[in-house]
């Protein structure tokens, strides 16, 4: 969610001083929701399908394929997969014969072996958990020869199937992502003069109107005027504002030429940027503090230009390159995911201001959708803003199923690659074929994991109502 804060904020303007909230954009703020949800309920039908889709095409029998849990709303069986949708729409799965090798008792009960013990009894609480988990695995096996079950298939296709869905998810980033970088574009400053100031306010003043004593801006002094392309400045060939703005910026109090095309006729004109004091700030944006707290500044130049901002469309591997470095900087985020939702929960007790590049709940990437799509900006920054947030969401769902650990995919897969390093093993020492890998035996492993991941959303999902990140 790290890179859906930060391109939506990119996409949406501020709403600062907008005043009463209307009806409008209510229903916008809903629209933006019910957007959201609808994108992540197609994102879990992908990448249940991802799975689906190989399980099939290996002869693995799959007993359901269902969107979301809770009660069923509707569902239809073909051939030997019921396919539907459930109440809750924020997950989904399928049910595939023979995830783990039939328990001991299944196999007594197939070689006509009587008397044998349930491991229930006695077993303590986890010894439970895994003979139900053993239970359950076994009412998917016809019998213990029943040759269509995953648990029987090389460790290539097990693995093939586990990672079919998180792939999915990140095949939709990279689809989304090339729709709006090369699709839509990326909001670029243009060398195009959108509007000149007409006064240089002081700093540290609230009021956005000139005064009679406010001096006048060194671009309107200039002559500059809107619709001015800028072609150089101080003898340097722009293409950017930004390098045209990096040279206004370190040259204070200094007389630059800068050379403009209106209207098709090329002019030069003498700009003096004015010297102000502006805070300094990080990479991130972040005022840099003195060591006694205050916030550092530095004089730079003002020359009181707005520049022109259109959506530039990007070469075709901008979107793939946009998902891998998504990638890398939510991998990074889930790395770190305990400390960051413990600091999450201390602002919410403290009332500290979150961070924005931490985790988020559905909750509250719900909240920054209705936001963009209810932001005072044109349709087609929302537009954007929205699809980055669900390009986001995916790459979410990528890295957080490839995590090793049961009930994850990457447990699953984790699995597959021990069984495969054991018979390799066996191979290569010319042992016996050692016994399938019996995961149940993970099902404690599995329940803190559960737990973990269930206290951790919860405080997510109080800190996004109480203690929300915002765009605005």
């Amino acid at each position: 969610m790290r890179a859906a804060v930060r391109v939506a904020q990119v996409t949406a303007n501020s709403k600062a001083g907008a005043g009463t909230v209307t009806v409008v954009e209510v229903i916008a703020f809903v629209i933006g929701v019910v957007l959201l949800v609808v994108g992540l309920a197609v994102s879990i039908a992908l990448h249940e399908l991802g799975h689906l889709l190989p399980a099939k095409k290996f002869g693995v029998r799959v007993g359901q394929y269902m969107i979301g849990f809770g009660p069923t709303l509707w569902s239809r069986r073909r051939g030997e997969t019921e396919y539907g949708f459930k109440a809750i729409p924020l997950g989904g799965y399928i049910s595939m014969a023979g995830m783990y090798p039939p328990s001991p008792a299944l196999r007594r009960r197939n070689g006509a072996v009587t008397g044998h013990r349930t491991g229930r009894a006695g077993g303590g609480f986890f010894a439970t958990m895994v003979q139900d988990a053993r239970t359950a695995n076994d009412e998917t096996l016809l019998s213990e020869d029943d040759d269509r079950v995953f648990y029987r298939l090389p460790v290539w296709k097990r693995v093939v199937i586990m990672l079919g869905g998180p792939v999915m998810n990140l095949l939709l980033a990279l689809v989304l992502f090339a729709i709006l970088l090369s699709g839509i574009g990326v909001q670029t400053a243009t060398t195009t003069v959108q509007s000149v100031s007409e006064c240089v306010i002081p700093s540290g003043v609230t009021r956005t109107t000139c005064a009679a004593s406010d001096p006048i801006a060194p671009a309107k002094a200039a002559g500059l005027q809107a619709g001015d392309v800028i072609v150089s400045v101080d003898g340097t060939g722009v293409n950017t504002f930004a390098e045209a703005s990096a040279i206004i910026r370190k040259s204070p109090g200094r007389t630059l030429i800068v050379v403009v095309e209106r209207d098709g006729v090329v002019h030069s004109v003498n700009l003096t940027p004015v010297a102000v004091m502006q805070p300094v700030t990080d990479s991130s944006g972040k005022a840099v503090l003195n060591p006694d707290g205050s916030a550092m500044t530095q004089e730079v130049g003002f020359a009181g230009i707005r520049q022109e901002v259109q959506y530039v469309r990007q070469p075709i591997w901008a979107g793939p390159q946009a998902a891998v470095e998504n990638v890398g900087a939510v991998a990074g985020v889930v790395f770190q995911l305990p400390v960051k939702v413990w600091q999450t929960g201390v602002s919410l007790v403290t009332g500290q201001e979150r961070d924005p590049n931490g985790p988020l709940s559905v909750v509250g990437a719900g909240v920054l959708a209705g936001e963009v799509a209810s932001a005072d900006a044109p349709v087609l920054n929302r537009v954007a803003g929205l699809l980055s947030l669900l390009a986001s969401l995916n790459i979410a769902l990528f890295v957080f199923n490839m995590i090793p650990l049961l009930p994850l995919d990457g447990g699953h897969i984790a699995v597959a690659l021990w069984d495969g390093i054991k018979r390799g093993w066996a191979r290569i020492f010319h042992r016996p074929p050692p016994k399938p890998v019996d995961a149940t035996k993970l099902v404690p492993v599995t329940f803190v994991v559960v737990i973990a991941l269930v206290a951790m959303g919860a405080v997510l999902i109080l800190a996004d109502i109480f203690n929300p990140v915002s765009l605005f």
